[in-house]
This record gives C-alpha cells, structure tokens and sequence, in this order.
C-alpha cells in the first residue's frame, strides 16, 4: 500500500512537470508549490520505512522465537515434545503465527510451502487448525484431571516444576479462542483473563487488540449466564473502545436479559408465577464438579495416585518367578507380580528387551493412523474423542521378532494364539488418553464378528516411561498403574462361564508429561476349550464380585 502511494506521488509529480512544458523554472512562484510536494513525499517515506522496520522488527522477533525453542528441542526432543505447553505452541507457531507472518512478508511461507512439496520433503508437515484445537483441549483435560491451575500452565510449570518457557498473551489468546469455539467457554473464559493479564504486561504487538479479548470474557460470562459479569466486562470494553459496534449493542440486551431474569426471581418468591421454578444461574466450576459421576471422580484421583488399596487387598498380593505354563520358563523364568487379587491383574517385569522395542517402534510409526473404537451399533472401526492415539498392527508373519513377542504371550499366560489378534502398537498424543471402557463387547455390540469369541484376555506391553501421568487404572478396582518400560500388564477379562468381567473395567490416563508408548495383544476364546473350559457356575454380566472400597491417600 505504502509503495503505491509513493508512486503514485512520483507520477503527479512527473505529470505536473510534464505539463507545465518545461516552464516552471522561468519564475520561482511556480517552483515553491513542489516544496509541499517534496515534503510529503519525505514524510510518506518516513512512514513507509517505519512501517517496514516495523514489520522486519515483527519478523525477527518471531525468527528468534523459533530458533530459540528449535535449539531447545533439538537438545532433547522426547523431553521437549512430551511436554504439552510445547507441543501447543509448536502447533501454534507452525499455524496461526505462520499465517501472520505470511501476511507480513511479499514471498512468504506459501511459496516456502510450495517448495517443500514440489521438492518431495517427506518430512515436511504442516498442522492444522484441527491440530491445534485438539491440543488446546489437550491441554485442558490435563488441566482438570490433574487439578493444574492456568497461571501454572502458562508459566510452564507442571506440578511446581518449570518444564518450558511461559507462554505468551498470543498463545493464551489462540488457546482461548480455540476452545471458544469448540464451546467450551468456562475454560475459554479463563485462558482469556490469562491473555488479558499478559497482554497488559507484554510490550509486543499482536495481530488483536485488548479489545478482542475483553468481547470474548464478556460473551463468555453471557453465554455462560453471568450476566452481571458480561455487563461489567462490556463496560470495560466500551471505557477503551467507545466506538465498539458491537459491544455498543450488546450491553443493551445484556441489560435487558438481566432485568427479565430479577423480575422473574421476584416473581418466584412472591409466588406468582406460572412457570416452573427453575432459575437460570452461572456455570459455576463447582457445579460442573459436582456432576461429575463417582467414575469419573475414581478415574482422575486414580490418574493423579491419590488412592491406595485398602489392607485386606495388599496382604493378599505376592510376587515371584514364573516357571509354569512353559518348559522355556524353566530355563528363562519370567518375573511376575500380582498387583490385584480376584480379579487377578498381573505384571510381568522385563519381558521385552530394548532392541525388541526398538525395533517394534520402527516397524509401526509409518503405518500409524489415528486410533478407532468398535461403534456399538455398526461394529465399525470409528475415531472417538475419548482415545486421543494412534495405532499400527503387526502380524506375526511379517518379521521374526514380532512372532516371537506372540509366542512369549502364549508362554506367559498359558493361552493360545490361534485366534489372537495382530500386535497392536499405540503411541498416544499430546494429552494422550482412552476413558474409561472394557476390553470385551458387550452382549448387545454388534463386535469380533470376524473372530472366534470374544476376548479373553488383554497382555499390555509397556515400551517407554512416562515422566508424569499416563497410568492404566482400574476405576471398579481402585488401583492405578504407572508405565515401566519393558513390563506388561495381564488380565483375563471374562469370567469362567465366558461372561464379560465387569470389574476389568480400565482406562488410559491423559500423559502429562513424556511419551507413552505401548502395545496390546488381545486373545479370544477361540483355541482355549482344552487349555481354560468353562465351568459350571454361570455368572451373569451384571454381577460384580464384592470388591472393597480402596482406601483414598491425598499426597500433598
């Protein structure tokens, strides 16, 4: 813009010379005129190069966030990835702030797009929208389930630790407005007073306005039935934007809404009114915890280790060597250790070797795709918002070392493979978790068509540490367990009679911090006739053996 107008300014220029056939020089009153002119092309110059070192400043700003956090994550990049706050602002950085920047500069990243694809850069990706408001609500469920305060996650500390560099009022705002989007505006709510705390003290320029954000508070106080407090913030808003068209015409109708709500509270205790007696109050957090289920409550105190097993549970719990089931076992016995009784979940300590990991990784991330459920209804393979992974299967006869963690499966858990499904390899994302759920269908979903049975049994493999979070619990059980790489969890997920055991029922919690690899083998009934028959006693589905409560323990 600023170039066109210094051109247009040195065409009247030329022009008005060129008109004037040479003459202006015969008398000075004729030449003083192009003073005015003069001057204004000095200060549409001065103007434009403001603007420019302006805009050059904004880039390099940008350029030095970039490379910083670049070098910090290439000094350890699990560490540095594992983190939620840097996974978030890396997304942010590679869409919202790239877009900017695309704007700001006359051969912009598009073209640098263009190149990277015309030039076959596999490993050139770019993420998406999409992308970043998964990560924002990433963010949010580690948030609730692990009781992380927005002041903590924005200075990059996770549990009193600081991790990554503080985020800054964009990132807060971006964050924000994602989850403004997606509905969520309680949580909205809080990443923008968190954005409006930070832009205050910022000195940057942002592609909004202090403005911007006080609108989304007070929409957000609106849509969330606090009107007093949307009146107050578009008050706010009006003392630093008088002209705001929209703010202008929102107090109105937030004050009208909140006189209709006082004349029908009035109503109410007098008695006279004929409508129900329901009052339409703010989405205070209390309200929203407090309906949470009792499941939900066990499931995120069990992800946070706040809950022990009670006594008479723990007395009962031994471990050992295994050398049953197998005569390799004898020469090759395999730590076991029981970590609940009836149902009876077990550990098996170092029983897959890290080249076995190694490899198991490397065969499997180029296959990943994003991780599905059984639809109940179909018996379809369908992504779902509670199992935020992705997966990769691997059959037995592809490669060697894949068949041999089958046949170390058959050996540890005395079952056979015959109609076991493929090795299941997941890695979860950032915030990565799969809710509460059985591992075997329900007799009304519509599941394992293609296989011999249901499953009977679950064998977790654990093929990394996770720093914090990430641990499978037994939310009917109460017992939590956290990932040691190299081990595996076993379960038999049917009673005797072939009914579904419900107090199997697991979950994945959400990963703080770290990356949670692992992968599954599920076994069906299909091949276990001789080697586990059914008894006599049947157990229907919905009788779950008495388990006693466990024992909360609050670490502090």
């Amino acid at each position: 813009m600023y170039r066109v107008k210094i051109f247009c300014l040195l065409s009247i220029l030329l022009n008005l010379m060129t008109i004037s056939h040479g003459e202006l020089f015969t008398a000075i009153s004729d030449v003083e005129p192009l003073l005015e002119t003069h001057k204004k092309i000095i200060d549409d110059l001065e103007d434009y190069i403001k603007k420019e070192e302006d805009r050059l400043q904004a880039l390099k700003r940008h350029l030095v966030i970039y490379r910083r956090e670049h070098e910090q994550a290439m000094e350890d990049i699990p560490n540095y990835l594992g983190n939620p706050i840097n996974a978030f602002t890396l997304i942010k950085r590679l869409t919202i702030d790239l877009d900017d920047i695309e704007k700001s500069i006359e051969i912009g990243t598009e073209y640098i797009k263009n190149i990277t694809i015309i030039n076959n850069h596999a490993n050139v990706k770019y993420p998406t929208l999409e992308d970043l408001t998964g990560a924002a609500q990433a963010l949010t469920r580690l948030q609730q389930t692990y009781k992380l305060e927005v002041k903590d996650l924005s200075e990059g500390r996770l549990n009193g630790v600081v991790y990554s560099t503080p985020m800054s009022a964009g990132d807060c705002y971006e964050l924000g407005k994602a989850l403004y989007n997606e509905k969520d505006y309680e949580n909205a709510l809080d990443w923008m007073n968190e954005a409006l705390y930070k832009y205050v003290d910022e000195d940057q320029p942002y592609p909004f306005s202090e403005a911007d954000i006080l609108e989304y508070i007070s929409f957000s106080h609106y849509l969330l039935g606090d009107l007093k407090s949307a009146i107050e913030w578009t008050k706010n808003l009006l003392l630093i934007e008088p002209k705001h068209s929209r703010a202008a015409g929102n107090l109105p109708h937030y004050q009208k809404a909140l006189q209709e709500k006082e004349l029908k509270a009035k109503k109410r205790r007098k008695g006279d009114t004929g409508e129900p007696d329901i009052e339409y109050e703010p989405q205070a957090k209390e309200s929203r915890s407090n309906s949470y289920s009792a499941e939900r409550q066990s499931y995120e105190a069990l992800c946070r280790g706040e809950k022990e097993l009670p006594p008479e549970i723990t007395k009962t719990l031994t471990c050992r060597y295994m050398t049953e089931n197998h005569p390799f076992l004898k020469l090759a016995p395999v730590k076991m250790e029981y970590l609940y009784r009836n149902p009876d979940i077990i550990v098996f300590n170092d029983v897959l070797s890290e080249y076995e990991i190694d490899y198991i990784k490397r065969l499997a991330q180029p296959r990943f795709r994003r991780a599905t459920v059984h639809d109940p209804a179909t018996g379809e393979l369908v992504p779902a918002h509670y199992r935020i992974s992705k997966s990769a299967w691997l059959k037995d006869e592809e490669s060697a070392i894949v068949a041999r963690v089958s046949r170390r499966v058959a050996h540890i858990t005395g079952l056979s493979m015959t109609t076991a499904e493929e090795l299941q390899v997941v890695n979860y994302g950032i915030g990565g978790h799969y809710d509460p759920h059985f591992d075997f269908a329900r007799k009304e979903e519509n599941a394992f068509e293609k296989f011999n049975g249901n499953r009977i049994a679950t064998v977790l493999f654990y093929m990394s540490d996770v720093a914090q979070g990430g641990a499978t619990v037994f939310t009917e059980l109460g017992l939590s367990v956290f990932p040691r790489r190299g081990s595996a969890v076993f379960w038999l997920n049917l009673h005797p009679s072939g009914e579904g055991d419900l107090a199997t029922r697991h979950a994945a919690c959400p990963v703080l911090r770290g990356s949670k690899w692992v992968c599954n083998k599920w076994i069906h009934q299909g091949g276990q006739e001789l080697i586990r028959p059914c008894n006599l006693e049947y157990q229907k589905e919905s009788i779950i053996r008495p388990i006693p409560q466990p024992i909360e323990k609050f670490f502090r």
